[in-house]
């Protein structure tokens, strides 16, 4: 099958199914509703279909991406020191780095906090949106959802607001700080993706697309 990179074909031209850890191969599962099939080697998950999984995905792709808009648009932290007070968003921090040699880290901090991950909710909520309604899914649903898949390692905005929080610490003791709604809104952000992420089955969703074109 030329689903994902997981899938493949036994001797016999049966589908099969490689876990994504230790490459053993499987028979591909007739996996129930609220089951879950598990690698017989080292027991990672393969397939957990729950119901109504889709639409529970969808939401939270589209809170995800109003989370970022918000986070990206919004002050994100306020510093005072000396009389001198600084109101200062994620679009400002990029913007800062954006002359002379700084222009590759502004462009790396822009596509690694901010755009990737935009683009792969994006790409989510383009695959999921039909199959949620039972719909046909859209053209290159496929191609959407497989670059999904590509851009999850590349999306670090949890990074980010690990990176705040240390450097938070140490600013401290130097200025005033309060936190803007943005901070809040990536916290949110990475909770509500990390959710999204433990809830997606992504063989479900290649199955659903396989029948959804058949």
């Amino acid at each position: 099958m030329e689903n994902t990179e997981h899938m493949a074909e036994g001797p016999d031209g049966a589908p099969m199914l490689a876990c994504p850890v230790c490459d053993t191969l499987h028979a591909e599962p007739e996996v129930p509703i609220d089951h879950v099939a598990l690698c017989r080697r080292c027991g990672h998950t393969l397939a957990a279909p729950r119901e109504n999984a889709m639409i529970r995905i969808l939401a939270l792709a589209v809170t995800s991406s109003i989370l970022m808009i918000a986070a990206v648009l919004f002050p994100f932290i306020d510093l005072s020191a000396g009389g001198l007070e600084n109101h200062t968003s994620v679009l400002d921090a990029v913007l800062a780095f954006s002359t002379g040699l700084m222009i590759p880290l502004s462009v790396a901090v822009a596509l690694l906090i901010v755009l990737i991950p935009l683009a792969r909710l994006l790409a989510i909520i383009y695959t999921l949106w039909p199959l949620a309604r039972g719909d046909r899914p859209y053209p290159m649903a496929r191609d959407a959802f497989r670059l999904a898949e590509r851009l999850r390692p590349w999306s670090m905005a949890e990074i980010f607001v690990v990176g705040v929080a240390v450097a938070l610490v140490k600013v401290a003791g130097l200025a005033s700080l309060s936190l803007g709604p943005a901070f809040w809104a990536f916290v949110a952000l990475v909770l509500v993706t990390v959710l999204q992420d433990n809830t997606m089955c992504r063989y479900t969703i290649w199955k659903s697309l396989d029948r959804a074109t058949a």
